[in-house]
């Protein structure tokens, strides 16, 4: 096995120098190097349709629990079912606006529930159009599995995917740490364009990696969050004598040798006295005070400065890397701005800063107890203009939900390259995207280009819009039904992005199969009727130009009017 293992290595580095070229191949090769890189297709744990042994172990068993998390709802009309890929069962989303002005690209989003409701469709990470048909999907095998922060990134100047993987706490079964926190034995994902997963990251220094931000910087880094509860008498603050504070800290790791560049802890420099949430919280949550919840990383006007989020001291933060100080503190208990009254924001979400000191962030403005107070004002996405002269916070813009919302938690602001923002409602089911002007408390409708709407208790931690080519390594799958002498033929193939069209191929032996018709992509899977008797079928994926990009298996019809097809 391990020499099969070692000439399949062989053929995928031969393919890389060949295609993508040598300096992409060196960054591979020391990847590989240094942390025992294993190589594997979209069903990422279990034998690779490219490779021949199972891989990406983290992240990969559920926290155990004593609570029965319902089981996905994996039938109905807002579940998606597919003939050639009978274990693929995404959940389906419902387009209320979809309107002339959208930003190009795809959208990316990461379903869960929470675990006292049933998700529709299974989790995982999930690439969908406009009209909301799958794109790509990676399933996972528990709902006590999740990924978050789901995006495109870029690393040694090509696309990837990124997002984490683990189990989340969340209420009634995962009362042992504070909600939303990560469970041990998560970590970070990166997929190349074939969907190969090219590398695992995790937290060091005892930390675990946190849902919240993996952040890949121009210098081939990765900046992420990571937790740890460290022991504390919090008597002082309202808690209990026994009791922990849920310290985060950002890490900067170098990928290619897994060396930690900069760690940063918020315990050391942000006071516990700084907190909006209560100290006697912990005893919710194995006596654990979630003081800060840090939930954003972000890139600056500086190479040595980063920008984090608080949640809980509804404060964002400049940090210099070399220094470790905090340069500003933007709202909270401690703000070095003041705010305008209509730029008064908390309990924030991805925080991200911009050119000429422009602070773009989604504001939760709620809620620490699990009903909403009256009230509350509704969630937004919120655009600041800061003054470093006079030091003040001023508001841009804002981004309303039609209708109006309040989020409990979760939520992020995308600016997209052609002015447009899109916005991911966290904890409601929603993701939408908005002309660059935004809109207003009183004028929600305007400006909104799309809107789409998640099914059921589904939620998705962010959501984002890229641009995104996928050519899966794995070929196409084909499936056949027969009725009364007509043969439908179902063909897909997840997560390419290229294929436009179908040819049918038919015959009477498997190795002399001729054309039969060509076919236009419908949605993620496109039935092909013939009264062609077969016995045997291929289906063969066209670009927009008409060449073939991928083939699938053939598959033939028996006796008994039954189709079978080895799944990828």
């Amino acid at each position: 096995m391990r020499q099969l293992n070692t000439a399949l290595y062989i053929l995928f580095t031969t393919f890389l120098t060949s295609v993508l070229g040598n300096s992409i191949q060196q960054h591979v090769d020391a990847l590989t190097k240094n942390t025992h890189m294993k190589v594997c297709g979209y069903n990422a744990c279990q034998p690779s349709p490219c490779f021949s042994h199972a891989c990406c172990l983290c992240g990969t068993i559920p926290y155990t629990t004593d609570y029965a998390t319902p089981d996905p709802i994996i039938t109905g009309s807002q579940v998606w079912s597919f003939i050639s890929e009978p274990n693929l069962h995404p959940m389906k989303i419902t387009v209320n606006t979809n309107l002339p002005g959208t930003s190009p690209g795809l959208i990316c989003v990461a379903p869960y529930a929470f675990s006292s409701n049933a998700i529709y469709g299974q989790p995982g990470s999930l690439i969908l159009n406009n009209t909301g048909d799958p794109i790509w999907f990676r399933p996972l095998k528990s709902p006590n599995l999740m990924n978050t922060d789901f995006r495109v990134q870029t690393l040694y100047g090509n696309p990837v995917l990124t997002f984490w993987q683990g189990t989340l706490a969340t209420p009634p079964a995962y009362t042992n740490l504070p909600a939303a926190s990560p469970e041990p034995g998560a970590c970070y994902y990166i997929l190349d364009s074939t969907y190969k997963v090219i590398k695992n990251v995790t937290a060091q220094n005892g930390y675990t990696p946190d849902i919240h931000e993996f952040l890949l910087t121009p210098q081939n880094t990765a900046l992420l969050l990571s937790t740890q509860p460290v022991a504390m008498d919090l008597t002082p603050y309202g808690g209990p004598q026994n009791g922990y504070v849920n310290d985060f800290a950002v890490q900067e790791i170098d990928l290619k040798t897994n060396t930690l560049l900069f760690f940063w802890s918020a315990l050391d420099h942000i006071p516990l006295s700084d907190s909006y949430e209560p100290a006697s919280t912990a005893i919710e949550s194995n006596n654990i005070w979630d003081a800060y919840h840090l939930n954003s990383i972000g890139l600056t006007d500086s190479i040595d400065d980063i920008l984090i989020s608080s949640r809980n001291t509804w404060a964002i933060y400049r940090i210099n890397k070399p220094t470790q100080n905090i340069i500003w503190r933007l709202g909270g208990k401690q703000s070095n701005f003041t705010i305008d009254s209509d730029a008064q924001f908390s309990w924030q979400h991805d925080a991200r800063f911009f050119a000429n000191n422009i602070v773009s962030l989604f504001d939760d403005n709620c809620c620490e107890s699990q009903a909403v107070p009256p009230g509350t004002p509704p969630s937004h996405g919120l655009v600041l203009q800061l003054n470093l002269s006079n030091m003040t916070a001023s508001r841009q813009k804002t981004y309303y939900h039609d209708p109006l919302l309040n989020v409990g938690s979760q939520g992020n602001v995308q600016s997209l390259d052609n002015g447009n923002t899109f916005i991911g409602w966290g904890e409601s089911p929603y993701f939408s995207e908005y002309l660059d002007a935004g809109n207003t408390e009183s004028n929600p409708s305007l400006n909104v280009v799309y809107d789409a709407q998640m099914p059921g208790n589904n939620y998705t931690y962010r959501a984002y819009r890229n641009n995104w080519v996928g050519t899966p390594c794995y070929p196409p799958s084909i499936a056949v039904q027969s009725n009364q002498g007509q043969n439908t033929i179902y063909a897909s193939w997840n997560g390419s992005t290229e294929t436009t069209s179908w040819q049918l191929l038919s015959g009477s032996y498997p190795c002399n199969l001729a054309p039969v018709v060509v076919t236009g992509k419908t949605g993620f899977e496109t039935a092909i009727t013939t009264t062609n008797p077969g016995p045997f079928f291929q289906v063969q994926a066209l670009n927009a130009q008409g060449n073939v990009i991928g083939v699938s298996q053939v598959i033939s019809l028996n006796s008994n009017g039954c189709f079978g097809s080895k799944k990828n």
